[in-house]
């Protein structure tokens, strides 16, 4: 070969082999010939020398001779002798290592192109940290351009003190003429004039960068938001989250604290943390155990690791049996300790802290007793300082036990200090007095005088001693911790009220707990609570009755009532952890004090909730009546969200109790019953309904666990299985319960055993009868039909008590299933009911039939299964009632009342509709006239589609009706729709209807349809359109008054005229038109007034006031109108309008009625 290109040659195996001697050659510095690094990495820089950098410095701004030399002498070689070929890799450690970068790179690239990737230049140029500068002293201006080529653009520092090369960065090649001043100056005068205070470079562009971002970092570190805010506004042009908008190609540096710790101490470079290394430093060895020549390590490794193993292992042997005497030591003087603290009654006394603390603190000569006399004076330091020194378990004495005698769950997982030996100091070889020495420490400036003092100069060396400090520290750091972030105390306080050994410290801790936050919020109260749960799982229930409740009674007449509500939920909270004497005596009496005096609705509230967790704890049986009269007392209370909290949780939980007790049937839902009775026969004159809702819904939050003590006490109990597979309950099965525990799931236990009864519960009312079956016969045979009877008695004309018992009866036939319902329900109804022909006329029929029963057995029974036998039962009910009211001539009372508590759901309409549909086609007047009044019931709520397709051609067919009683009865329906209907059409014919009945002449003498009339226009006129009012209503009440005038009868003018002034009477609230109450309000008032003069003078008073009244509005009105047209005329020839106007609403004041007053139109 007569040449060779080196560039092409490859990374052969046998290049490899020549490898270790070739780069034996390249382990000494260009420059200086000093030691390479390691094998591990022959080509790059030792960690204690300056790294290679793109941006050389002054004194290295080219290879030196020698790397110029050797590189000359390789490419001499390559070109003279065809048969040296050089390895690639030594190549490019050459040209790293001479700072050859681009000429590297150049032949990195083209490596790349060849396919042929070099690892060395690979992991070379892909290492950022290999392009930082780590020099301090920036480049000269004509030596920029080195061997490094345009690559030498970006500065580095490393520390703050070097933040005058910051101006070294991206921005490119731009160096000033200051730059080549400083250059020119040497370092060390460089170093002293900015060391200098008297003088101060001013701050350049990229340090104040710098340091801007280091502020803001420390501001946000140190919680000074509103300063970091105000310091980025500030600084507006700089991006504070992002450190390389600095613009120095630098990594972070440390943070101002970091700087300020390690001022005047230069801080490592990012290099040298990471590239150093821990190890043996093998020059401390001695011999040979490191060849001295480099080239020769390769050859005497395995030496080298062998002799470092011995040395390692001698010394080894050395530490271990420095180790077991001392131990020996520590053993002998902790036996010691433990001897002197037998021996001693008392603990030693130390040095009074207020005056020699120092002395302990500096010496153990005036404090301690020599150490080969332990037994003559015992050390004084002894349990005052903790030995920082780690000793393991096998090498000490067990120290002391703590001879609390708390109650604790996991004793063993508490973990005690041990005790620590003396800590001995070195003894100076003087003979200063005592007194000389200790006058000489009290020129230390310690101050052991104050209570902090005192505490600061002593440290705890036991779990006891810790305790002690604690409990002496924290009601001094209580006060002074913010409000809102006390909360983080709880767990120190309670930790220590735990195991603080004084009773006295214990109570007080315990009083810092309840009164830590002025008035506890939700969270915070939660969160005492958690702890006062855990401080009785800890400590047994013998301290909390002891130490916890005589806090909650301290506080049980606070002034705030977030603090009476932390004692009304802690006694909730702490129940299952109390003794159970307390818990049915103290604590019971206080929650009952507290539900009968506190006046805050969330404190009763939150008593109620204890209550009914006592109920859950209590077991003594002589506490019966005292719940039931608890429960009687919190259902009373006026605040709805105490009832509520009474059946969400008080109710069930009573419940539970008296179902083990045995006497949830036998004594309290009796007991419900007979008060129901009481109160139904005080009130025939005036029933408490009040009274009656609350007892009425008790039992309606027992019939959840009735039915599962009918579940559980079934012959099929027993056979209840959970394996296999058991249908999911449906959603609809139950009603919703008001909480969870009134969830019959949750009280049988689980929905799985639930699902399992209730299938064999079904099956057994089917195909087995009940048969031993005590507590199903007692509701069938007791509780239904002493219901039955008391739903007979309530006054039908209330709404409230229908609806009451309407939904009472609804829950009841749901939660009991449809079989029950089917079966043993609706057939006690139906014998009591009695619907058939024969009982039509039949004065019993009729009289029950009268009842609320039919309403209640409507909407409360038939109405609980929506099926379509179920629908057809309740329309075939209702029209034999309607039928059997009409044709008796009976009150329709409890007729309506089942129209308005079924039209109350939308769901019913349609059904209704039906039911008065049979009403208006029945061959009977009767039941057509009670059809058509029906209607006005249901007109309400009914929406305009159903009213324009069904009720209005009802009722036009009834009022083209033969019967003349059959068409007034159509009139009140006719009203109800003017009043609630808002399409035209509809109003139209409904007023021509009405028209037609004021206008036919066969109406004219008609006394019942005229009566019929004045009635509704009285009642529809106040809420119907106006323009209705205005134009129907009051002109037809004119021409009936002015007609009455006339009437000879005497009996029916006064009826007329009684009506007539009731009408009028609800019209003179409306507004009235000018017009209309000229032309027909007065006038009809006065012809009103003429029939009263003569029958009835008493009301001819009140007639005369109110037309009074009216004229002086007429008045009124016609001089608003021209003083109104004067004063607008006046502004508009006085000043704009438009600037008046606002000068008005500019004097008025922010009160919107004074606003809205400006626009009302006077009457």
């Amino acid at each position: 070969m007569a040449s060779v290109n080196p560039f092409n040659l490859s990374d052969s195996e046998e290049e490899a082999e020549r490898r270790p001697n070739e780069t034996i050659d390249t382990e000494r510095s260009p420059s200086d010939g000093a030691p390479g690094p390691p094998l591990g990495n022959p080509f790059s820089p030792p960690a204690d020398a300056e790294p290679p950098t793109l941006l050389l410095s002054s004194n290295r701004t080219s290879p030196s001779g020698e790397g110029i030399a050797v590189s000359v002498a390789a490419s001499s070689a390559m070109a003279g002798n065809a048969d040296t070929r050089v390895s690639v890799d030594v190549i490019a450690a050459q040209l790293i290592r001479d700072q050859y970068i681009l000429t590297a790179l150049e032949f990195h690239t083209e490596l790349l192109e060849a396919g042929r990737e070099l690892p060395r230049l690979r992991d070379y140029f892909s290492n950022p940290g290999n392009f930082e500068r780590q020099s301090g002293t920036p480049p000269a201006k004509d030596q920029v351009l080195g061997p490094g080529g345009p690559l030498n653009r970006a500065g580095s520092i490393s520390t703050l003190d070097s933040l005058d090369f910051a101006r070294y960065s991206d921005d490119g090649n731009r160096e000033t003429d200051e730059r080549v001043a400083e250059s020119e100056v040497p370092s060390q005068e460089r170093k002293n004039f900015k060391s200098s205070p008297e003088i101060q470079e001013p701050i350049r562009p990229l340090e104040k960068r710098a340091l801007n971002f280091l502020v803001n970092e420390y501001l946000l570190k140190n919680e000074y938001k509103l300063s970091s805010i105000t310091f980025s506004d500030e600084n507006d042009d700089q991006d504070f989250e992002l450190w390389d908008d600095v613009g120095l190609n630098i990594p972070k540096p440390p943070d101002l604290l970091q700087l300020y710790r390690n001022c005047g101490t230069p801080l490592p470079s990012p290099r040298d943390t990471v590239d150093v290394s821990v190890g043996v430093d093998f020059g401390d060895f001695p011999g040979n155990c490191i060849a001295p020549d480099p080239p020769k390590k390769p050859d005497l490794s395995q030496q080298q690791q062998t002799e470092v193993v011995e040395e390692l292992e001698y010394q080894i042997s050395l530490l271990n049996n420095e180790k077991q005497s001392l131990a020996e030591q520590i053993k002998k003087l902790q036996s010691e300790i433990q001897t002197l603290k037998r021996t001693v009654s008392s603990p030693p006394t130390s040095l009074d802290l207020g005056s020699q603390n120092t002395l302990n603190a500096s010496s153990s000569s005036s404090t301690t007793a020599p150490c080969t006399d332990h037994h003559s004076v015992p050390p004084t330091d002894n349990g005052q300082y903790l030995d920082i020194r780690g000793v393991s378990q096998a090498e000490t004495a067990p120290g002391p036990t703590s001879n609390q005698n708390t109650s604790q769950p996991h004793p063993q997982s508490h973990n005690k200090l041990k005790s620590r030996p003396p800590v001995q100091f070195d003894q100076p070889n003087r003979k200063l007095s005592p007194a000389f020495q200790q006058a000489l420490l009290s020129f230390c400036r310690m101050c052991s005088d104050s209570r902090l003092g005192a505490e600061v100069s002593r440290i705890a060396d036991s779990e006891e001693s810790v305790m002690l400090m604690l409990g002496r520290c924290l009601p001094h750091i209580v006060p002074n911790v913010l409000l809102a972030k006390r909360e983080e105390l709880i767990p120190l306080i309670l930790c220590t009220a735990c195991l603080h050994p004084e009773p006295k410290e214990r109570d007080q801790l315990l009083h810092i707990l309840f009164n830590l936050i002025k008035r506890p919020d939700d969270e915070q109260r939660q969160m005492i609570l958690t702890g006062c749960v855990a401080f009785a799982r800890h400590v047994g229930p013998t301290r909390v009755e002891a130490e916890l409740l005589p806090q909650c009674w301290e506080q049980i007449n606070h002034k705030y009532p977030e603090r009476r509500l932390l004692v009304a939920e802690s006694c909730g909270a702490l129940a299952p952890y109390l003794p159970k004497e307390i818990r049915s005596s103290l604590v019971l009496s206080m929650l009952q004090q507290m539900l009968t005096e506190d006046k805050a609705d969330m404190v009763r509230e939150a008593v109620v909730k204890s209550l009914g967790i006592i109920m859950g704890y209590i077991d003594d049986p002589d506490k019966y009546s005292q719940g039931f009269e608890l429960m009687l007392l919190s259902l009373g209370d006026p605040s709805e969200r105490v009832v509520s909290a009474v059946h969400q949780v008080f109710i069930p939980a009573f419940a539970a109790w008296t179902t083990e007790l045995g006497t949830l049937y036998s004594s309290l839902i009796p007991s419900l019953l007979a008060r129901i009775e009481k109160l139904l026969m005080q009130g025939e004159h005036g029933l408490d309904e009040h009274k009656l809702h609350v007892f009425l819904s008790a039992l309606q939050s027992l019939i959840p666990p009735l039915f599962a003590v009918v579940l559980q006490n079934a012959p099929f109990t027993s056979r209840a299985k959970l394996h296999g597979d058991i249908p999911a309950i449906e959603v609809t099965r139950f009603p919703r319960p008001a909480s969870p525990l009134q969830d019959v799931a949750t009280i049988i236990g689980s929905r799985e055993m639930l699902s399992a009864l209730l299938l064999l519960y079904d099956h057994q009312l089917e195909h087995e009868g009940t048969t031993g079956w005590d507590s199903l016969l007692w509701v069938v045979n007791q509780l239904l039909p002493q219901l039955i009877e008391i739903v007979g008695r309530i006054n039908v004309t209330s709404s409230t008590c229908v609806h009451e018992f309407s939904r009472f009866f609804w829950r009841f036939c749901r939660t009991f299933g449809k079989i029950f319902t089917n079966t043993k329900v609706k057939p006690q109804f139906q014998e009591i009911l009695r619907l058939s022909e024969e009982n039509v006329d039949a004065s019993a029929g009729n009289d029950i039939l009268t009842k609320a029963t039919v309403p209640i057995y409507a909407t409360g029974v038939l109405t609980c299964y929506n099926q379509e036998e179920d629908r057809k039962l309740l329309v075939g009910f209702l029209e034999d009632v309607m039928t059997t009211l009409s044709l008796s001539h009976a009150p329709l009372d409890s007729l309506k009342a089942s129209f308005v508590e079924l039209g109350a759901n939308p769901v019913y309409h349609e059904l209704l509709l039906t039911v008065l549909w049979y009403g208006v086609v029945h061959t009977s007047a009767l039941v057509r006239c009670t059809a058509a009044r029906m209607f006005e019931l249901l007109v309400k709520g009914v929406n305009e589609t159903l009213v324009a397709q069904r009720v209005v051609p009802a009722l036009i067919t009834l009022s083209s009706d033969p019967e003349i009683s059959v068409r007034i009865s159509t009139i009140p329906a006719f009203g109800t729709i003017m009043e609630t209907v808002t399409q035209k059409e509809l109003l139209e014919r409904v007023k021509m209807q009405l028209a037609s009945f004021l206008e036919d002449p066969q109406y004219q003498d008609q006394h019942s349809l005229h009566m019929e009339i004045i009635r509704t226009f009285g009642r529809v006129g106040p809420n119907a359109e106006p323009r209705f009012r205005d134009e129907f209503v009051l002109p037809h009440l004119h021409k009936l008054a002015l007609a009455n005038n006339s009437q000879a009868v005497e009996s029916k003018r006064i009826d007329i005229a009684t009506q007539l002034f009731e009408a009028y009477s609800a019209l003179s609230c409306c507004f009235i038109s000018e017009e209309v109450m000229v032309n027909h309000f007065l006038p009809g008032l006065r012809c009103l007034r003429v029939d009263m003069e003569q029958l009835s003078p008493e009301h001819e008073v009140i007639l005369s006031s109110m037309i009074k009244e009216c004229e002086i509005k007429v008045e009124n009105r016609g001089m608003a109108d021209a003083q109104g047209s004067m004063s607008i005329a006046s502004s508009l020839v006085g000043e704009d309008a438009k600037t008046k106007f606002l000068s008005k609403m500019g004097q008025l004041t922010t009160s919107g009625a004074m606003l809205a007053n400006v626009f009302q139109r006077k009457k």
